[in-house]
């Protein structure tokens, strides 16, 4: 038995993995919107006539599993608690349904742009604090393991990292049919922090994050301010992490977080216009 969001996701035209190489905006402008579920089926039939849904062998939702990287100290979580403009994210992403696995290095500047430098690391355990040999994407006679990549295009080094905080969930990919941005939907989020060995879980949350070259125009931006849904800036790592680590500075992302549930309790008629009597 499927789904409603199944059902709709599969009412859009499809895109390939293939015909997306032209969709990578590794350097880019994100907006993220933090939405309840019970509002996501309007927002994606709202969608439907301007964005194709990914598809691969057959799936629509796809399945992630993301390994976060940081110092004992934790210093890049500490870094965006800050709101320290200049920072990054160091994780192993794998693309479950797709069977690919990526080693990310993600920079945000003080310009508010998104540069993602990444590279295949077929065979690389998850869990794992060691490195992993790989060949290089462009020499297939040169190898290069995860230490000296991330050595070479980070600003900490391998040794200065270990993984703290395993996210999981499940994603809805779209691209606007003149593809020139891309739309991601999270769903069914968990978190297990490796180190304190606590989990969590928002089911009713969905993150929404647009991707593009610049603050062009989106029908998506449109959508939701007809739904009254406005951009909320949220790392899925820094909430994860305030939620499973004990004792961590998290004033900042308290904040966040009681304010994703007082989100999440709210009527759905309150996302559709509609007069409501509480």
């Amino acid at each position: 038995m499927t789904t409603p969001i199944e059902d709709i996701i599969h009412s859009f035209e499809p895109i390939s993995l293939a015909q997306m190489e032209s969709v990578k905006l590794m350097n880019r402008i994100d907006t993220k919107f933090a939405v309840p579920m019970t509002v996501l089926p309007a927002i994606l039939e709202a969608a439907q006539a301007d964005y194709f849904a990914q598809e691969i062998d057959g799936k629509r939702i796809a399945t992630y599993d993301t390994m976060y990287y940081d110092t004992d100290s934790l210093d890049m979580y500490v870094r965006h608690h800050d709101r320290q403009l200049v920072r990054q994210k160091i994780r192993v992403r794998q693309y479950v349904d797709s069977h690919l696995t990526f080693l990310e290095i993600k920079r945000k500047n003080n310009k508010g742009r998104t540069k993602k430098k990444r590279i295949v690391v077929p065979g690389f355990d998850i869990t794992a604090d060691t490195p992993s040999v790989l060949k290089h994407k462009k020499r297939e006679d040169e190898a290069v393991t995860v230490e000296s990549f991330i050595d070479a295009k980070s600003r900490y080094e391998w040794s200065q990292i270990s993984p703290h905080l395993w996210t999981k969930f499940h994603r809805i990919t779209l691209v606007n049919k003149a593809k020139t941005e891309r739309l991601t939907i999270d769903m069914d989020l968990v978190w297990e922090n490796v180190v304190s060995g606590e989990a969590r879980t928002y089911p009713e949350l969905v993150i929404i994050e647009l991707k593009r070259d610049g603050n062009v125009p989106s029908r998506m931006t449109d959508i939701m301010l007809a739904h009254r849904i406005h951009p909320f800036k949220i790392s899925k790592y820094c909430i994860g992490t305030a939620l499973t680590t004990p004792g961590i500075k998290k004033n900042r992302f308290k904040k966040k977080i009681r304010l994703i549930e007082k989100m999440l309790h709210l009527s759905p008629a309150l996302f559709q216009g509609e007069e409501v009597n509480e």
